[in-house]
């Protein structure tokens, strides 16, 4: 009897001890299960990044991926020389892991309206980023005659397209280094696109007759592109920031268009046409189209990314000059 009331008490010490084991597996189980799922939550948190314009948006995006969450604060249809911040815009400032904007000028440098924004929201400047820092500028005369203003429109040369994207997946590493070889894989396959577009911009513009390689537009805004690719410049202004369409403007690009005799005319997508089309009645070239200047198109129209932005672009111009 004793002895079957040892054997029992020893059974039933087991039965506690497994139990007692098997609680703690399980306890250990669910502990390890919720760190792991915190980690993948917090992996999984987008970096928030405010962009100052569209074609840096895009940018941001295609780099990014789905590890970005990306706020545009300038859109297509608005100056981006000179913007007012809506509320909305400057609390996702105050809330960015990161800034990226164009700079040369383009959001009106130190004394602009994003280093306004910056200012007003406390922001580090050590987050935001100038994705055109590396760029050499190239100048502009203003109507006081000076050579003395930055032209921002880089942008519309491939290659400084190429340097930017490369400066935004810089930023995006050194913001959130884990994700680093995400970043690398997509920025490699975006850059291996713009790089086929710089050599179509050479090919294509070397396909043009010399005589031919005359760019007028309204604006001089494809000063950075026309320099790297051999194409001479035809605009009425210099630059939005200053008087556009005025007569003298208008009187100097025509005789710019008598000594050149280009094969047409383009105007931009985000200009008042009528000046160009004073200039087309008077000397008798036609327009032969649109083409893209300071932003993307509205999302699923012509031109809605920066890639398809610069394939519009040379599509038209290689057209327009080889029109006759």
């Amino acid at each position: 009897m004793k002895k079957n009331i040892a054997l029992m008490f020893v059974a039933l010490l087991s039965i506690i001890v497994l139990a007692a084991c098997g609680s703690d597996d399980e306890q250990a189980a669910d502990t390890t299960n919720n760190e792991d799922t915190a980690k993948d939550e917090a992996q999984s948190d987008p970096i928030k990044v405010v962009t100052s314009f569209t074609i840096i948006e895009d940018m941001a995006n295609e780099i990014g991926g789905d590890l970005v969450d990306v706020y545009n604060l300038v859109p297509t249809g608005t100056d981006p020389h000179e913007y007012e911040p809506l509320p909305d815009d400057i609390k996702a400032a105050t809330d960015a892991d990161a800034l990226f904007y164009n700079g040369l000028n383009l959001e009106g440098g130190d004394h602009g309206w994003f280093a306004k924004m910056m200012d007003s929201t406390n922001q580090d400047w050590d987050v935001a980023y100038e994705l055109a820092e590396n760029v050499e500028p190239m100048y502009v005369t203003t109507d006081d005659g000076e050579e003395d203003e930055i032209n921002p429109h880089a942008f519309l040369d491939p290659v400084v397209g190429i340097e930017m994207a490369e400066s935004a997946r810089d930023a995006l590493i050194e913001i959130d280094p884990d994700n680093q070889e995400i970043y690398e894989e997509n920025a490699e396959t975006y850059l291996e696109v713009l790089v086929d577009i710089d050599e179509q911009y050479k090919t294509r513009i070397e396909d043009i007759p010399e005589e031919d390689r005359i760019l007028v537009t309204s604006e001089r805004a494809y000063q950075y592109m026309a320099d790297r690719y051999g194409l001479e410049e035809g605009y009425i202004w210099a630059v939005d920031t200053e008087e556009n369409g005025s007569p003298e403007q208008i009187k100097s690009l025509l005789s710019f268009l008598e000594e050149t005799s280009p094969p047409v005319l383009f105007v931009e997508t985000n200009v008042d046409t009528r000046p160009m089309e004073t200039v087309s009645k008077e000397s008798g070239i036609d327009i032969y189209g649109e083409i893209f200047s300071d932003e993307i198109g509205e999302p699923g129209e012509e031109g809605d990314t920066y890639v398809k932005y610069l394939q519009f672009n040379i599509d038209v111009i290689h057209d327009g000059l080889q029109a006759e």
